[in-house]
């Protein structure tokens, strides 16, 4: 039985971010699987930076 994922991060900032690191033409082709594991780290550094400084903001 397959499990449902839960996505922790919204669509729009996964694409937000794929953009960013410039692999957003491989998900448009290949969808989120296609991505390499470097860069889905990478967005996850990316995110987890982005989390940081908002919460220091407030």
């Amino acid at each position: 039985m397959a499990r449902r994922r839960r996505s922790v991060m919204s669509d729009e900032l996964k694409v937000e971010l794929a953009k960013d690191l410039g692999f957003y033409d491989t998900v448009q082709q290949e969808g989120w699987g296609g991505i390499k594991a470097k860069d889905a780290g990478n967005m996850v550094k990316r995110a987890i930076e982005l989390a940081e400084r908002a919460a220091a903001r407030e």
